[in-house]
């Protein structure tokens, strides 16, 4: 199926219940020769052969409902069609600064099939008529990001990058940058910024990168998984890609799954696939036990109860209609030996320290976020932090140039709303609901110390 069977089966351990398991024994298979051996590049040739016109190509990815791997889900046709074509200077951007706690998809398409982002983003180029893109890469994945320019050499030196592509008369250059680790640099702007040699901060939007973006000029941006998904959508066309999943929710998607489950790891599954049907893939609840919740997309994602998740199918739509995201498919699974109140302390640290310092309310109210949640959980907490716990959310949220406001309130609500019970019990018997001995035999979360509120 997509990028585990078309593209690289040497990722694949076979069927499992309706999708794959990606796991490999080791990082062979991710050299040119590999990659053209299991078709590799024929989309490309197909493109170009057939004279294909950028408009044709967009109007492909649009057929396929291709949504945005990134988190946002926005689809990818619709967001190469906003680049002005008459400009002189345009730029492709694939963002691989894979930072949200619980992703870890996008390192393993880095690690064992680097060709197929580059396929993905000359055939984007081709469609926008760049002629210069930059594969962004986070920091603290410095080996991957070697691997990259070594594909890259390879690339090059084959003819699929620089000047007269394929005899096509198509221009097109692409490079590597490394990254230093900031969450923030995940956002777009903050992203572009970076690339700029500046500081990564958001920027303000309007204007937008399809307007203004890399060092001003007209700017595509996609995440990694997105662009990787474009060579096998032109190999079985658009209407077949969509036909993969279900209306609105094109193709496959790549899921990594952490957590109390018996085989952590990257599974790809058709969208619209139950999630009782990836936790089966992922080897169940480990040691037996319930699932108590489910954070289905990434650490920004707000939680959902195990029932209600069980209910639930992987796609946008399901997903949001149960009220939380799909996000970066990024899904941490919690088991009855969780405590709601240590784990949300954990990701509110996260968001503490991530915060880019930009604006206000972010700067001030992810600390504060923390050490409320913080003072609860280790017995100081107060009956009216919960409702001052609210406000605070409140607002933030909507206040904040980029995302990130909302990113770390939406998981606060959340915790609150479906396992208040937890919090009060903390805030009223100075100890948490679930045993220390029973956190013990299951929980993954560990709160680093800071000073009391």
């Amino acid at each position: 199926m997509a990028l585990l069977e078309a593209i690289n089966p040497l990722l694949s351990a076979g069927w499992q219940q309706g999708g794959h398991e990606w796991r490999l024994e080791n990082d062979a298979g991710w050299r040119l020769k590999d990659y053209e051996a299991r078709g590799g590049y024929q989309s490309l040739r197909k493109i170009i052969e057939t004279s294909m016109s950028p408009d044709d190509v967009i109007a492909e990815v649009k057929k396929s409902v291709l949504r945005g791997r990134g988190g946002a889900g926005f689809p990818t046709g619709l967001k190469w069609s906003f680049m002005p074509k008459a400009a002189p200077e345009k730029y492709i951007v694939c963002n691989t600064d894979e930072g949200e706690p619980g992703t870890f998809k996008d390192r393993d398409i880095q690690r064992y099939d680097p060709h197929v982002i580059i396929e993905g983003m000359i055939i984007a180029a081709y469609a926008v008529g760049a002629g210069r893109g930059y594969n962004y890469i986070h920091g603290e994945i410095y080996e991957l990001y070697q691997r990259f320019e070594d594909a890259l050499d390879e690339a090059r030196a084959a003819g699929y990058l620089g000047q007269n592509i394929l005899g096509s008369g198509f221009n097109f250059d692409l490079f590597a940058h490394h990254g230093w680790g900031a969450y923030i640099c995940g956002e777009e702007s903050a992203l572009l910024e970076s690339i700029e040699g500046k500081k990564g901060q958001p920027r303000f939007k309007p204007p937008f990168p399809a307007n203004v973006g890399l060092y001003g000029k007209p700017t595509t941006i996609n995440n990694t998984e997105s662009f990787a998904s474009i060579p096998f959508i032109f190999r079985i066309g658009g209407e077949g890609f969509l036909n993969l999943g279900k209306p609105n929710n094109g193709g496959t998607k790549l899921f990594s799954v952490s957590g109390h489950v018996n085989r952590p790891g990257n599974f790809e599954v058709p969208m619209g696939t139950p999630f009782a049907k990836l936790l089966e893939m992922a080897g169940g609840m480990r040691g037996g036990r319930k699932l108590k919740a489910v954070i289905p997309g990434g650490s920004s994602a707000p939680v959902l109860p195990g029932d209600i998740m069980m209910d639930c199918t992987l796609d946008y739509d399901s997903i949001a209609k149960a009220g939380s995201m799909l996000g970066s498919g990024a899904v941490i699974v919690m088991d009855e030996t969780t405590c709601m109140v240590k784990a949300l302390e954990r990701l509110a640290w996260f968001y503490y320290e991530e915060s880019c310092g930009q604006c206000t309310p972010c700067r001030e109210g992810t600390g504060w976020l923390y050490k409320v949640i913080h003072r609860i959980e280790h017995g100081q907490g107060k009956p009216e932090d919960l409702a001052l716990l609210d406000r605070l959310t409140v607002n933030i949220m909507g206040r904040t140039i980029c995302a990130l406001g909302d990113a770390a309130s939406m998981p606060v609500q959340s915790f609150i709303k479906h396992f208040r019970s937890e919090f009060e019990y903390h805030i009223e018997h100075k100890k948490c609901l679930v045993p220390p001995d029973v956190q013990r035999t299951g929980s993954t979360f560990y709160t680093r110390k800071m000073g009391q509120a």
